[in-house]
């Protein structure tokens, strides 16, 4: 075996392996568009006429998006109209598109016109995209305060959901609260087994940092693209970029399991910081 895997001094085994895994290799490669992988936002609703106008002159067209709209008032899922209760949805939605152009988008819309939704809207929605859509990915740019957890029934509720995702190979991507962490939100305070991600700035969309404070690992672009207050740094917005950027990775290997997927973007970010530069 490596000396330096041994002693600890010195290049490692993992060390060698991981160098040929750079960012400009694997996250540009040309065949990393999304395609193949499914991914649900579960958010305010997406407006599919705005995003199918903006993408149809790009150079890769997008899938046609579904979803459906989810109600503590209706016993099941709704038809998706295809119209959003609020702009932030469509945003989170553009930022993944704009990450990886060929996934299979599905919208969950959580909120309705009130603009509030309960814990159990966002777990019938969850369940909806892992039995009935069959994702990869779950992007929830979303959370619930702390003070409205204390009930532990709907805290393992929501846990038990998140947690089913993980055992079935589903990728759960959540926001950190934006005053994290001075405050906590659910579902993003339950990482790991989903990864919750923090806000940053990076000159790249593409790039992305592992920074771990109390349980928030990864810190994404913080700024979108579509949407009045897209250029407003959020987590709302790091979450989907991340999420994009793993579904481009799912694509070029699709079997790859949540924790596989953690440990390719955690040597991903050490490649970058060791020398190689994305882009």
């Amino acid at each position: 075996m490596s000396e330096g895997l041994h002693t600890g001094t010195g290049p490692t085994v993992f060390d060698e392996i991981f160098s040929r895994l750079t960012p400009d290799r694997l996250l540009r490669d040309e065949r990393a568009t999304g395609e193949g992988v499914s991914v649900a936002v579960i958010d305010s609703g997406v407006e599919r006429a705005v995003l199918e106008e903006k993408f149809r002159t790009a150079d890769t067209a997008i899938h046609p998006i579904e979803g459906a709209v989810f109600r503590a008032d209706k016993p099941g899922p709704q038809p998706y109209t295809g119209h959003q209760s609020s702009p932030h949805g469509t945003t989170v939605a553009d930022i993944i598109l704009t990450m990886a152009p060929r996934v299979k988008l599905y919208s969950a819309d959580v909120f309705g016109p009130a603009g509030t939704c309960e814990v159990e809207t966002v777990i019938a929605a969850l369940r909806h995209a892992l039995d009935v859509w069959k994702v990869k990915v779950v992007n929830l740019s979303l959370g619930v305060p702390e003070h409205k957890m204390q009930q532990l029934p709907r805290r393992q509720l929501l846990l038990r959901a998140i947690e089913e995702a993980y055992f079935r190979d589903v990728l759960v991507f959540a926001a950190a609260h934006n005053e994290h962490p001075l405050t906590r939100s659910y579902p993003a305070a339950f990482a790991p087994p989903l990864i919750s991600v923090d806000k940053g700035l990076f000159d790249d969309p593409l790039h992305f940092a592992y920074r771990l404070r109390e349980q928030i690992e990864f810190q994404a672009h913080g700024k979108g693209y579509l949407g009045p207050f897209a250029r407003e740094p959020a987590t709302s917005w790091a979450t989907p970029h991340l999420a994009g950027i793993a579904a481009r990775i799912l694509s070029l290997k699709p079997d790859l399991k949540p924790f596989e997927i953690k440990t390719v973007l955690y040597w991903l970010f050490r490649a970058e910081t060791n020398g190689h530069p994305a882009g």
